[in-house]
């Protein structure tokens, strides 16, 4: 006994190893803990420095939680995914979002017959919520629960807009892909069109960037941390969207006036513009309910080949 006491006296680390690990739950917490913040992004080798455990191990509970939504896993590095951003819920906490949203949708969908979505931010993507249709939907190829990359789409421009230029570039890497011709390819060309959705008051277009033949006119849904959905409507790539633009960013204020009474972009004290666009005077405030054909040629400028730019 005295022996075994001597041996473990002059290495403490023999001690420690005799020691049970921290079980599962444990290590999973230790990991969560490591993320100070829902805007959080660590590597693997932030996740073991933090934590102390073996990289090994790091990287194998954090596969697990990926997995399980509470992380999510992006190009620069993990972050809380869901789950761990206290959502909740077994529709992700996207409830109220859905409630809020779906009169308008219903009324946005008869009153022009295209296509509408209600999509939130997800990474690099837009994951749809809701989708209602008529003889158009089958052409339209999203669906409830799935995914788009939001750079090439009017949801996501929407959504982007209203970022700190930092935050959109951790999010989408310093690669983007093009899907189509006509698809931004540089985060330098998306930025700028991101401070022309900025300028037209919120309002993202696309024509032909995610799916040939298709065009989307989008508005985000804001509160005073920024945009939390999107609401678009969706047509072919002939349909004249500029038409029914200001009844998106309707839908869109009204939905964020429900979910955040007084605080919703129009409102005292809500819903800003990032930093930059507020210095730069283009950040703006809701828009008018009706606009003019005067005031829509404004806010639409049109290139060379009849793009919403």
């Amino acid at each position: 006994m005295t022996e075994v006491m001597t041996v473990e006296a002059a290495d403490p680390a023999a001690s420690a190893r005799r020691e049970s690990p921290p079980s599962m739950i444990e290590r999973m917490t230790l990991i969560l803990d490591a993320f100070n913040g829902p805007s959080a992004r660590l590597t693997l080798e932030d996740v073991a420095r933090r934590t102390g455990l073996p990289r090994s191990t790091a990287h194998r509970i954090l596969d697990q939680l990926v997995r399980q939504r509470w992380l999510a896993h992006h190009s620069f590095g993990y972050g809380l995914g869901r789950r761990a951003l206290g959502l909740g819920g077994r529709d992700g906490g996207h409830g109220k979002i859905r409630e809020a949203a779906a009169p308008l949708l219903h009324e946005l969908q008869v009153t022009t017959g295209l296509v509408a979505h209600l999509a939130v931010l997800d990474g690099a993507e837009v994951y749809y919520l809701d989708k209602l249709g008529g003889r158009l939907a089958a052409s339209v190829p999203s669906r409830v629960g799935g995914r788009a990359p939001a750079h090439c789409t009017a949801l996501g421009k929407a959504m982007l807009a209203w970022l700190e230029p930092e935050q959109v570039d951790a999010l989408l890497g310093p690669e983007i892909t093009r899907f189509t011709n006509r698809t931004i390819g540089e985060l330098g060309t998306l930025h700028q069109e991101l401070h022309r959705v900025r300028q037209r008051r919120g309002l993202a277009f696309e024509r032909g960037e995610s799916y040939p033949g298709i065009a989307c006119v989008a508005a985000a849904i804001r509160g005073a941390e920024g945009p939390v959905a999107g609401i678009s409507l969706v047509g072919d790539i002939r349909a004249p969207l500029e038409n029914v633009a200001p009844l998106v960013v309707t839908a869109a204020r009204e939905a964020s006036q429900t979910l955040f009474p007084g605080s919703a972009p129009g409102s005292r004290g809500g819903g800003r513009a990032p930093a930059r666009a507020r210095r730069n005077g283009t950040g703006g405030t809701a828009q008018e309910s009706t606009w003019s054909p005067e005031t829509m040629n404004r806010l639409l400028a049109v290139d060379g080949r009849g793009d919403w730019m």
